[in-house]
């Protein structure tokens, strides 16, 4: 299946989960979100990744062999796990859970919902 950008989104939604994640800092993906006010339940996942890497200074701060490690398992605070998910509606969005923490007192990372895609068609 390829995929085509409709609109880029950037916001940070609230996910939902019929069974939480043993560990809330590496999520499976979640059973559905609330954007602008409205849920959306997610029927698929069409794909997920992560993204282990360090970006702007933090990319600096470790040896090479240490930066090599933390990209293959992560580092505290430092990643990305994406989810391609159709909802029930048929909408196609990519999602993602950023694993920085936003304060000293906050250290959860936060949900966001990425771009909308359309499905293209052959």
């Amino acid at each position: 299946m390829n995929f085509t950008p409709l609109h880029f989104i950037g916001e940070q939604v609230e996910v939902y989960f019929e069974k939480h994640p043993a560990m809330a800092k590496k999520p499976h993906c979640p059973d559905g979100f609330t954007w602008r006010e409205q849920d959306y339940s997610i029927d698929e996942v069409l794909n997920e990744w992560f993204d282990y890497d360090r970006k702007g200074r933090m990319a600096k701060n470790m040896t090479l062999v240490h930066t090599e490690t933390a990209k293959r398992r992560g580092s505290w605070g430092v990643g990305e796990f994406y989810f391609r998910v159709r909802t029930s509606d048929g909408r196609i969005f990519d999602l993602y859970y950023d694993r920085a923490p936003k304060s000293v007192d906050d250290r959860k990372g936060a949900w966001f919902l990425d771009k909308e895609l359309g499905e293209e068609l052959d």
